[in-house]
């Protein structure tokens, strides 16, 4: 039994030697590759076009929108993680700057996530739209369309969402949890040096302030009717007549599209012939960017196909236009 586990020690290390010198050699040729001539990749990125589907002179992209909306927050030497805000916003950036580029559409599957991110990409999708008379975005809701993605969705010119998909949570939600009875229970003590009363808002390990909590709210509230006015104004509906659109509940496709929320029902077949008609035409051509990794990207993903939720991220407090039930 330990003579085989000495032979697999060395074999053991012999892959390790190996992957690292996969990834010193990999490190090498991206320094050393030909540069570029220089141009500002983040505000003018180049990205690889792939022919998806359809045909014609009318040019698209199809721009993913899915998962928890949320920056990314760990980086590291072994991390292959990209930004996915980062990415859907440079992809909007490339279809802006592409003058044959006549329309998004995003295709959506998110329960939505932080406020400011969803907030971007609704700005940069309205900014596309409103850059040319003639350009145009759709959003398909493939299976959830939640609080931030649907509040991206309101820079739409048209929603169209699959018969089985959820759509709604108008509304902003903060949470936290509260240890002040457990951290007694077991001897554990806060030590918090502040400058003001109000500096550690939501301490765990302190009595819940009410005081502290009616500020917070102030700001959840804000931030309510920044969410309700977009969609008032998107989907041409009266929140005082509607109450029950904002309050964060979740909606069916028929019944979101009885109440307005959307405008159609169906597949992405259907998504393609609206966005044609849109242009007078039968068809259009197509796209979706993707984007080149270099040696070292696509060695540490392989590993990890999958980018796995931040649930450190989505746990912490903060303000988030996200469908948590």
């Amino acid at each position: 039994m330990s003579d085989m586990k000495n032979r697999s020690t060395p074999r053991k290390l012999r892959v390790i030697i190996l992957i690292l010198s996969l990834i010193l050699v990999g490190m090498f040729f991206s320094r050393c590759s030909t540069p570029e001539k220089a141009y500002p990749r983040d505000e003018a990125p180049r990205l690889e076009e792939v022919w998806s589907f359809g045909s014609g002179d009318i040019k698209v992209v199809r721009i993913p929108l899915t998962g928890v909306i949320m920056r990314a927050e760990d980086e590291g030497f072994f991390t292959a993680q990209p930004d996915m805000v980062e990415n859907i916003l440079m992809q909007i950036r490339a279809a802006d700057r592409d003058p044959e580029m006549r329309a998004i559409i995003l295709e959506v599957n998110s329960p939505g996530g932080g406020v400011t991110p969803s907030d971007e990409i609704y700005n940069a999708l309205s900014r596309f739209r409103t850059s040319r008379p003639d350009r145009h975005v759709v959003v398909f809701i493939r299976d959830l369309g939640a609080s931030g993605a649907y509040y991206a969705a309101m820079a739409g010119d048209f929603i169209l969402a699959e018969p089985t998909a959820a759509i709604g949570s108008i509304g902003v939600i903060m949470q936290t949890l509260n240890l002040e009875g457990l951290s007694k229970k077991f001897g554990i003590t806060d030590v918090t040096i502040k400058s003001g009363v109000n500096k550690d808002m939501l301490n765990p390990f302190r009595p819940v302030d009410t005081n502290q909590v009616e500020l917070l709210q102030e700001l959840i509230d804000d931030m309510q009717a920044r969410f309700a006015g977009i969609v008032s104004e998107s989907r041409n509906l009266d929140p005082s007549s509607t109450p029950e659109l904002f309050d964060g509940r979740i909606f069916s496709a028929s019944l979101a599209l009885e109440k307005g929320l959307i405008d159609g029902i169906g597949y992405w077949d259907d998504a393609l012939t609206h966005t044609a008609r849109l242009f007078e035409t039968n068809t259009v051509h197509v796209v979706r960017y993707e984007t080149e990794k270099t040696f070292l990207e696509s060695l540490i993903s392989g590993h990890n196909p999958v980018p796995l939720p931040n649930l450190r991220a989505v746990h912490a407090p903060r303000f988030l236009y996200l469908w948590k039930p």
